[in-house]
């Protein structure tokens, strides 16, 4: 088994072919991109440059930013800005928010956020009244929630669990021994295996997720392990992506990783029971969440019928948004229609989730 190199890549070595992708552009990429700015909503596809944004905006997904932009901690992987915001917290936001979430047509968000560990509750309460709010106004839509650790609290897990969120995720980040270097120091392993166990205890038809970087330091055989100690936290659905310094006053790349070492993290993945894993260069935590979404829970095993699934879905969200837009070409799409046709695009998930052994 193949493990990290024996020396870093150069300071200005380009990257390998495999993490070259194409602008994003397209109609669709381009009015999302309009519409996001109309709504004054920040989207971290945006922000962090995922490489993906062309092709997840085009498939009805989008990641956006809760509470602000300012985060408590400071990971040495994370370009977001850190600093103390004092309690500051836009009490309109879950309305707005949720509001102009509805006017687009997704099929698929994920709303992730800072750590506010300046606030009582980690903003638990801000983010379960954010998804709620989504789900009157737009039933149909597929709600994610990337969140932090709370700071160990579990009782704000649940808060945001209660909200029914249809996956709750949390990223382990990095394998166990780099926690501590690459992480921040109110971050831990354990804490994060304890969140994402907690989500299962609380319900156990909960979908949950979780990403590792690589390419950071580690060796293949601790990513191997990290992965099954999130199998036994009950974790559903796992990611993996290379590593990216977002500027040299980050964490350096250790080793870009090969697209068939990403392939053998899928084959071991899949053999420890995980129900969908996307693992490659370019993945992030968020990759392509409708597609994972659709055919890891929704139509597992039948390709075809997730392809008709994320079409359908996709052109029913289009539909929902031009109903609130006022649209009179959509159709009537009153919230009880919409709940009808959500709930029947959307069976039982506790017998396709294979439990940890």
């Amino acid at each position: 088994m193949s493990s990290s190199s024996s020396s870093p890549p150069p300071r200005f070595a380009p990257k390998p072919p495999w993490l070259k992708v194409r602008a994003p552009g397209g109609e669709t990429y381009v009015h999302l991109k309009e519409t996001f700015r109309e709504l004054d909503l920040h989207t971290v596809c945006e922000e962090a440059r995922c490489p993906n944004v062309g092709e997840c905006w085009t498939e009805g997904t989008a990641t956006v930013m809760l509470l602000g932009s300012v985060c408590t901690r400071g990971c040495r992987f994370c370009a977001v800005t850190t600093g103390n915001p004092r309690g500051a917290v836009d009490g309109r936001e879950p309305e707005h928010v949720a509001r102009a979430i509805a006017r687009l047509g997704l099929q698929y968000v994920v709303m992730t956020m800072v750590d506010r560990d300046d606030i009582l509750d980690g903003g638990a309460s801000h983010v379960a009244r954010t998804v709620t709010r989504l789900r009157e106004l737009r039933p149909d839509i597929l709600i994610e929630t990337l969140l932090g650790d709370f700071g160990g609290h579990l009782d704000y897990v649940d808060v945001t669990v209660d909200a029914e969120p249809h996956v709750w995720a949390h990223n382990i980040e990095v394998v166990k021994r780099l926690q501590r270097s690459i992480r921040d120091v109110r971050c831990s392993y354990e804490t994060s295996l304890a969140v994402l166990a907690r989500v299962k205890e609380r319900d156990p038809a909960r979908v949950t997720k979780s990403s590792i970087m690589v390419g950071i330091g580690e060796q293949d055989e601790e990513v191997l392990e990290t992965m099954a100690d999130l199998r036994k936290a009950g974790v559903d659905l796992v990611t993996l992506g290379q590593y990216l310094r977002p500027s040299q006053k980050h964490a350096a790349v250790e080793r870009f990783v090969t697209p068939e070492t990403f392939d053998m993290y899928a084959v071991e993945a899949r053999k420890m029971g995980f129900a969908y894993v996307a693992s490659g260069p370019l993945v992030r935590s968020s990759y392509k969440a409708a597609e994972v979404f659709v055919r890891s829970i929704l139509r597992p095993g039948d390709p075809a019928a997730a392809d008709a699934l994320i079409k359908e879905r996709l052109g029913e969200a289009q539909r929902a948004a031009a109903a609130i837009n006022g649209d009179a070409s959509a159709g009537p799409r009153t919230t009880s229609e919409l709940a009808a046709r959500a709930t029947a695009s959307l069976i039982p998930v506790q017998s396709l989730l294979r439990r940890p052994s």
